[in-house]
């Protein structure tokens, strides 16, 4: 009867609720995040701006502006106050789409939209596993960003090579190392908000933009490695 009354205690369901209703609000604006990304794609797609952009060099200016505003929120999003963070990720999920919106001339619609639910379900069965995880992750974490971290330089260096089999096995690769961060993010928001790490307002945004990333990786890699090209 004791472990029975233990399980059921309100401090265990005050703390139940407490997660259910943090990864609601981080989802949420994570789904907003992957709305405006999908919203800038397609209208710089259809519009005929990318076209525009490519001609003009604004392209290679969105790639740049991409990298500055990542950084400058993962250097910074703890200064800032909650309004400037959620600015810079609804900034990063627009300039996002814009460089996005290439894949529509790649790949047919038709292997875009089931790469998307390919990747909504893979996403979500390891964002279970992190959540309900009671394993320590916290070395898993450096693992991850060192493997990332090389598998991005051989990349660079494929760029000059161009070694086809070698792209396959990067995407491979990178693949799995996003489907490990999500996992690993899903258990590190969980506990950073059960420590108490930072308020509750950048740890929504936070959160979103971690998962953020992870989702749209893992999106991008299915997509290189299942979708059909278009011919035309």
């Amino acid at each position: 009867m004791m472990g029975f009354e233990e399980e059921n205690s309100p401090v265990m369901t005050n703390t139940t609720t407490n997660t259910n209703d943090l990864l609601g609000k981080v989802f949420f604006r994570m789904f907003l995040g992957l709305l405006a990304t999908a919203i800038a794609a397609g209208y710089t797609y259809y519009s005929g701006a990318l076209y525009d952009f490519v001609e003009g060099g604004g392209y290679t200016f969105c790639i740049i502006a991409e990298l500055v505003v990542v950084l400058v929120f993962s250097f910074g999003f703890r200064k800032f106050s909650p309004g400037v963070v959620t600015a810079l990720f609804f900034a990063y999920a627009i300039l996002t789409g814009v460089t996005f919106s290439s894949i529509f001339i790649l790949f047919e619609l038709e292997s875009i939209v089931y790469a998307f639910i390919g990747s909504a379900t893979i996403f979500g069965i390891l964002a279970y596993v992190g959540k309900n995880t009671n394993k320590d992750l916290t070395k898993f974490g450096t693992i991850l960003s060192v493997t990332l971290l090389v598998g991005l330089i051989v990349s660079l260096i494929n760029l000059f090579v161009g070694y086809g089999p070698l792209e396959i096995a990067l995407d491979w690769i990178i693949l799995a190392i996003f489907m490990g961060f999500t996992v690993y993010d899903m258990n590190k928001i969980t506990n950073i908000q059960m420590e108490g790490y930072m308020d509750d307002e950048h740890l929504y945004v936070y959160g979103a933009m971690e998962l953020y990333l992870d989702f749209i990786n893992i999106f991008i890699r299915i997509l290189y490695l299942f979708g059909n090209r278009r011919r035309d």
